[in-house]
């Protein structure tokens, strides 16, 4: 996820907002969560976002392990700590108005832990779900197969035929 500095000229020249710009939200939802509800947050997010502009590049929610704790104080829970949760992201372009509105939105919405939004382009946003495909090739290429169960009848005959 790369981020590119907006400079002041730029902000200038579109103080209406009205400029499309490409952004990239990635998001941590609750791990506690049924997998059907983390679907129906990212699709509603997701929906959001396609009603507001345009989707360029998706990963949908994965369950990782978190690098480091994250903790959040809940009304009425108190705080909780998060070792995993699904992640998941989103680039898009809209304008600088409707991006307020879907920052707004991942801000409002509970079952979001933690969340990041930037700037990138469509070329790198293309490469990020290029690359999540070749990691998730990789990953399913390095389970290994069953092992095979082998009685102990078949391993003495089989020694048998060696010695």
């Amino acid at each position: 996820m790369a981020t590119e500095k907006i400079s002041t000229e730029e902000e200038v020249l579109d103080t209406d907002h009205a400029e499309q710009r490409v952004y990239e939200l990635g998001f941590h939802l609750d791990p506690e969560l049924p997998e059907t509800e983390v679907k129906k947050s990212y699709q509603a997010l997701r929906d959001l976002i396609a009603g507001k502009g345009t989707v360029i590049a998706e990963g949908e929610p994965t369950k990782i392990p978190l690098a480091y704790t994250i903790s959040r104080t809940e009304t009425g829970v108190g705080r909780r700590d998060f070792d995993s949760a699904f992640f998941c992201w989103i680039a898009y372009e809209v304008t600088g108005a409707d991006h307020a509105e879907v920052v707004a939105a991942a801000n409002e919405e509970k079952r979001i832990i933690r969340f990041l939004d930037l700037r990138t382009t469509k070329e790198e946003a293309k490469h990020s779900e290029e690359m999540q495909a070749i990691f998730a090739q990789m990953a399913n290429d390095d389970v290994a197969p069953e092992e095979e169960t082998v009685s102990e009848t078949e391993l003495d005959a089989a020694l048998k035929e060696v010695v």
